[in-house]
């Protein structure tokens, strides 16, 4: 008779954390059916402003979604792709679409940062200087084609896209509330362009590559456009208090510590992928900063708002985290020569950290 011999199972060990204390205690979750209720109420909204865009834009839902996570998360948006591809003209739409003030600003080489934050201007009758406010000082601002502008121009900006205000002379004017830019951009690669500096492009909340259309979807296009009248009449189906409304509904939604430590992860490869198992320190510059995971936070929120849920799962973090990243993570010159930019690093890393 033959004799079996057991043989114990020995349990892997444990990958090791990058978090001092894996055990932290946070306050017992929110009653999840009272937030999806409020979600849900404070998203009514959510539908008709995505039919009302699509009246005039054709397919790009995926591109849709993010201008209105943007939109909910309170931050700014840069669109990236080459020109024809409806990026201004989905920005355009998606103003309009709301009932806030909107200014566009088309950026160029001679433009001066008056041009965009406003002046001083002496009144010779008084003696005095009066403040004369630039096109910056509304709700939705399209910066269209902004890499056109020089440094100088550039930095006007950081101060009103952080702080949602700009200082003239020795006075401080706060921007109206809700603010964002919304900014578009051609590949830095095309002629009379400048490189934006980092320090901007880390104030952006996403980047957005805008491809081009499938052809089922261009050949809408084609049908909706090809006319010498093409109808771009949209209404307004969003108000400001319903905006704010449902960006309190948002900070309601419950993110458990399992996520929370997710996003860390993610954010934390970018700086030392070495601690995650990959052989990317040699091609990255520097990875995200601390506003990384606050923007991929309020952007997984802004996910399940869409959803209609009133908590986050790690494939909300996962699915916006490509446009959180991509535009947070310089590469070095090795990278460079080997063809490898930002956005191959971080698939690479959204493969390699693990899912909670």
């Amino acid at each position: 008779m033959a004799r079996t011999t057991a043989h114990a199972v020995v349990a892997p060990p444990p990958a090791p954390s990058i978090f001092r204390n894996p055990a932290v205690r946070l306050a017992p979750p929110p009653e999840i059916a009272t937030v999806q209720a409020a979600v849900r109420e404070a998203g009514g909204w959510v539908e008709p402003l995505r039919a009302e865009i699509g009246r005039v834009l054709v397919g790009q839902h995926a591109l849709v979604d993010r201008l209105i996570v943007a939109l909910l998360a309170g931050g700014h948006v840069l669109l990236e792709g080459m020109p024809g591809l409806a990026k201004t003209l989905a920005l355009k739409t998606l103003a309009r679409a709301i009932s806030t003030s909107f200014q566009r600003i088309q950026f160029t080489p001679d433009m001066l940062p008056a041009d965009i934050v406003g002046t001083l201007i002496y009144n010779p009758r008084d003696g005095k200087f009066e403040t004369k406010h630039g096109p910056l000082f509304a709700n939705l601002v399209l910066a269209d084609e902004i890499n056109r502008a020089p440094a100088k121009v550039q930095s006007a900006l950081l101060e009103a896209m952080q702080e949602h205000q700009v200082t003239l002379g020795e006075t401080t004017h706060a921007l109206p509330s809700p603010f964002m830019v919304m900014a578009t951009q051609n590949p830095v690669e095309q002629e009379g362009t400048y490189p934006l500096p980092e320090a901007q492009i880390d104030r952006f909340l996403l980047k957005v590559i805008v491809t081009y259309p499938s052809p089922d979807e261009e050949l809408a296009i084609l049908g909706a456009m090809a006319t010498s009248t093409p109808r771009l009449d949209v209404s307004p189906v969003l108000t400001p208090n319903e905006l704010f409304a449902a960006r309190r509904a948002v900070d309601a939604i419950y993110i458990d510590e399992k996520v929370r430590r997710y996003i860390v992860s993610l954010v934390v490869a970018t700086r030392d992928p070495a601690a995650f198992g990959l052989d990317l320190a040699p091609l990255i510059r520097f990875g995200a900063s601390p506003r990384a995971s606050i923007a991929l936070a309020l952007c997984a929120k802004s996910i399940a708002f869409l959803q209609g849920r009133g908590y986050v799962t790690p494939q909300d973090v996962k699915a916006i985290a490509a446009d959180v990243l991509r535009h947070r993570v310089a590469v070095t010159y090795e990278a460079e020569a080997e063809r490898i930019d930002s956005e191959q690093l971080v698939a690479r890393i959204l493969d390699q950290v693990a899912i909670p």
